[in-house]
């Protein structure tokens, strides 16, 4: 048994943050209405084989973005949940929506407005970069910085505590386990 194995085995959703998270925090703005975020291609993967997995894939963020939405389409994330300054409130709605409870929920973020979340899911991150106060307070501190691979870093990890991170692969590349 793995040091995680307890808490992993609930896990049927994976949650995420967007800014500091899913993108290196940095907003870009072009003009006057544009707003640009940068992802990284393979924390896209990571959630690729999340839903690959059988998975729930979902955005919890503070912030409203065209670019999130976009993203999400792109990744096969069905639940998606913008300007949640409070973030606790949207992750109640979550939980209504989708019928699961907070052990069922792995959740990465990277500052203090994630905190009530982080404190209630069933398995909690950060990426490397997140603030001292939420990076003391996770189960799990990636080695990786938010939107250079803590994404896909915390998928691997779920997967390979699970036990199906063989499986996810063959999966996705036709090769047997």
């Amino acid at each position: 048994m793995t040091v995680f194995a307890a808490k992993v085995s609930p896990i049927r959703m994976i949650l995420m943050d967007v800014d500091g998270v899913m993108t290196d925090g940095a907003i870009t703005y072009e003009g006057a209405d544009t707003e640009l975020k940068r992802f990284n291609i393979q924390d896209g993967m990571g959630i690729t084989m999340a839903v690959k997995a059988g998975l729930t894939v979902g955005i919890l963020t503070g912030r409203s973005s065209p670019m999130v939405d976009r993203r999400a389409r792109e990744l096969s994330i069905t639940v998606v949940k913008q300007g949640f300054h409070t973030k606790i409130d949207g992750f109640r709605e979550i939980l209504a929506e989708t019928g699961m409870t907070a052990a069922q929920v792995a959740y990465i973020g990277d500052d203090i407005q994630d905190l009530p979340v982080l404190w209630r899911a069933g398995f909690s991150a950060a990426p490397a970069n997140a603030v001292a106060e939420v990076r003391s307070e996770v189960d799990y501190v990636c080695q990786q910085l938010g939107g250079h691979g803590a994404v896909r870093e915390f998928i691997d990890l779920l997967l390979a505590e699970m036990g199906i991170m063989a499986e996810v692969i063959a999966a996705l590349t036709g090769k047997k386990p």
